[in-house]
């Protein structure tokens, strides 16, 4: 069979042939595969095979099938929006680097736990108290959906009073809070892409097959103490992120680091 030689089952040989044309460019982006019977006769296999492998090419976000025109390739542009994921101290005021987001509801504001996951970023154990917030933000000129949460420890909450009353502050506002509490602002952000859970899907109007970036943000205090935990999870697919990066002094990577 032309181009099959990688063991496993048929469909899959099929695929990494096709996937292995379209990484050499002999199937460039935004070009039509060949036919069905193209294919059969190319790889010497039989229809429900050729259709498995398109199947498993489709669900990997490699190609698209168009009703009546066939299977395209698709193309990798330039997520529609960027993210500025940097944060501007004007005066007392914080400015976070993208400000066009717009809720899509009010904030729901609930008590919640620290996990597995979120405890380590707090510097916590495992079931602490918290407060969590959610929000849906849209990019009004992309249709860009993101999912925003802010968790607050309680201790955070007790030793700046805005907070206590009204965790639904917004972000800047809290890192204002914070700054008048006596804090010395930093933060750390993790960044990692991976597939949605199902409400995530839905909530951000996810295609099949579209993985979405999530990113942790942690505000620390004095002497590095973490105050909150921010995520934000959006399309891969339609999003990038742009950071603004400078160099910290040898006394600022030691308190990180610790």
């Amino acid at each position: 069979m032309a181009g099959i030689e990688r063991p496993g089952p048929l469909y899959q040989q099929v695929a990494a042939a096709i996937r292995q044309g379209i990484a050499n460019g002999e199937f460039p982006a935004g070009a039509p595969l060949p036919s069905e019977a193209q294919l059969i006769e190319r790889y010497e296999v039989s229809r429900p095979t050729v259709r498995n492998a398109i199947a498993a090419l489709r669900s990997e976000g490699l190609i698209e099938v168009r009703h009546g025109k066939g299977s395209f390739v698709k193309g990798t542009p330039t997520p529609p929006l960027t993210i500025d994921r940097s944060i501007t101290r004007a005066g007392k005021a914080f400015v976070p680097g993208h400000t066009s987001w717009e809720q899509a509801h009010e904030p729901t504001v609930y008590r919640t736990e620290t996990t597995a996951t979120t405890g380590p970023l707090l510097e916590l154990a495992e079931s602490e108290a918290l407060f969590g917030v959610d929000r849906v933000l849209i990019d009004p000129a992309t249709g860009t959906r993101a999912l925003h949460r802010v968790l607050i420890p309680l201790a955070t909450t007790e030793n700046t009073p805005p907070l206590a009353d009204a965790p639904d502050t917004a972000p800047e506002e809290i890192y204002t809070a914070l700054t008048q509490a006596g804090h010395k602002l930093t933060w750390s952000e993790t960044v990692r892409a991976r597939m949605p859970q199902a409400d995530e899907r839905t909530a951000l109007e996810l295609p099949d097959a579209t993985p979405v970036i999530h990113t942790m943000r942690v505000t620390h205090g004095t002497d590095h103490q973490p105050l909150i935990l921010e995520e934000l999870r959006t399309s891969g697919s339609q999003a990038q992120l742009t950071y603004r990066i400078t160099a910290d002094s040898p006394r600022t990577l030691r308190a990180v680091r610790n």
